[in-house]
């Protein structure tokens, strides 16, 4: 079974983060993939060029889309999904660590379920080093589960979802939406028919900063999250009482919290130690 990884990075990415996320999904998999797809969104240093130029001589099946100015992550994917040679894609973080059994486990599920359109897992979360590690995030596994899930909170952890480029693009691709590129693509496909499932092991290893929480908080961030509500709710995907609870909670979370509170929040009721 032939798939493609897609991973975009920009100016800001650390170069040596970027090479060992790089090397997670190729060199170290017990499955290589057939396509390294390197979407470049916008210009970037000169050590993170030259770190993207050492990959593609030591990866032969590396290809690398420049792109002239930095348009953000929704468009950054958008170009790699219809780039992509294979109709299987991953996706991949630029600065995460997948585990080394990632893809053979997915394609496994895939070949179980060819129904399938999407396939996810459970992630770490860690500071500085994969050994610190500070939270789990595990998330719903059958497609029932999700489906209800989603009518509250996204489902999948991103970046470690394979899926089907057909159904990807069948769904309209992926659209700009501010930190919830991937949540808006999820309910597309969901309406499109599309059918789920999370493997219960941690597939990969989440690099996060210790303001974390600190950035999923803000009017901005709420005005987001509160779209991605009424868009459910306008499609007849949850009711008038469930579209209340889910933007009032946010409200509260992210608008009305301090971090710190915050902080504590997140790692209480949506993560595990």
């Amino acid at each position: 079974m032939q798939f493609s990884v897609l991973v975009p990075v920009y100016g800001k990415d650390n170069p040596e983060d970027f090479r060992t996320a790089v090397e997670s999904v190729s060199i170290r998999q017990t499955v290589i993939p057939d396509e390294l797809l390197v979407v470049v969104d916008g210009p970037v240093p000169e050590s993170l060029r030259h770190t993207i130029a050492s990959l593609d001589e030591d990866i032969g099946y590396m290809r690398i889309l420049w792109q002239k100015e930095n348009k953000g992550l929704g468009t950054a994917l958008r170009i790699g999904i219809e780039n992509a040679s294979y109709e299987f894609i991953a996706r991949m973080d630029s600065d995460d660590i997948s585990e080394p059994d990632r893809f053979e486990k997915q394609l496994k599920v895939f070949e179980t379920n060819p129904a399938l359109s999407l396939v996810g897992g459970n992630i770490t979360e860690f500071i500085d080093s994969p050994e610190n590690i500070v939270g789990r995030r595990i998330v719903p596994q059958s497609n029932d589960e999700i489906y209800t899930y989603m009518k509250s909170r996204c489902p999948f952890n991103h970046m470690t979802v394979m899926y089907k480029r057909s159904d990807v693009l069948k769904a309209g691709n992926y659209q700009d939406w501010f930190w919830n590129e991937d949540y808006y693509l999820w309910i597309r496909m969901m309406m499109a028919g599309g059918k789920f499932a999370n493997i219960s092991d941690p597939l990969v290893n989440v690099r996060v900063g210790k303001d974390m929480y600190a950035r999923r908080g803000g009017i901005k961030y709420f005005k987001s999250e509160a779209g991605i509500q009424r868009y459910m709710y306008v499609h007849g995907l949850i009711s008038l009482p469930r579209y209340i609870v889910n933007v009032t909670i946010r409200f509260i979370v992210q608008v009305l919290m301090p971090n710190n509170i915050r902080g504590f929040v997140f790692q209480k009721l949506f993560r595990s130690r």
